[in-house]
């Protein structure tokens, strides 16, 4: 009988008649797999913002990790990788109270599962704009290391968004390192000459004791995009 809920034109109100806060976490999973293969994409992200991702932050600040079921159920979410990053990923990192422990375990469900290109491009950008957490920073290491051709676009805003701290006060976290380096090493040939020197000049301001050497080394050692196409062809 629920299979037909999805099909329904209220299935919202519906849905909450079934008091979606009761559900076992193998109910969850059931639901979403019926949810992801029959509603359409704003639909979908309606389900995930709403009954998914509540859940989902519930059991990890209850139990201190997710439950199995939880957790197959946020990759069956993947099916509809836009309705994820609309209705989980960007809520979750606009919060600004995303931990680092929610990151890490959602974040692993991105890096073991294939993601179309334009939709991880597209989180990238907004996540790039946002205000600056650590758990932003697991996010954007994750997504730069699945070494996607992205637009000249989002690598704009990636190195923008690492310029920003040029003058902050704060002394960056390790995670943020982290992702500038993984950004660096998957992308040094994408960044113009101009950027490399800047985020060379970044580098005086906000170092960290190992991590920094690696970082420089990368981008004295790059060929930037506009290099390469003032290189005469053969």
């Amino acid at each position: 009988a629920f299979k037909i809920v999805p099909k329904l034109r209220n299935w919202e109100q519906i849905l909450y008649l079934t008091e979606p806060s009761t559900w076992s976490a193998a109910s969850m999973y059931m639901a979403t797999r019926i949810f992801a293969s029959n509603l359409k994409e704003k639909m979908a992200q309606r389900f995930y913002n709403l009954v998914l991702l509540p859940r989902i932050r519930d059991d990890i600040a209850e139990y201190k990790r997710l439950n199995f079921h939880l957790y197959q159920a946020l990759r069956k979410a993947l099916f509809k990788p836009g309705a994820f990053m609309k209705g989980i990923l960007l809520p979750l990192c606009e919060s600004g109270t995303c931990s680092l422990r929610e990151a890490i375990i959602i974040g692993s469900v991105l890096s073991k599962n294939s993601i179309p290109m334009l939709h991880s491009s597209a989180a990238i950008l907004k996540i790039a704009e946002m205000e600056y957490n650590g758990a932003n920073s697991i996010f954007l290491r994750i997504l730069y290391d699945k070494k996607y051709a992205l637009p000249y676009r989002v690598v704009d805003a990636s190195v923008f968004h690492f310029l920003r701290f040029e003058r902050d006060s704060r002394e960056m976290p390790v995670l943020w390192h982290q992702a500038l380096l993984t950004f660096v090493q998957r992308y040094k040939s994408d960044i113009s000459s101009e950027q490399r020197e800047a985020l060379l000049k970044l580098l005086r301001y906000q170092s960290h004791p190992t991590i920094t050497m690696e970082i420089r080394r990368e981008l004295q050692n790059a060929t930037c995009r506009d290099i390469e196409m003032n290189e005469p062809l053969l």
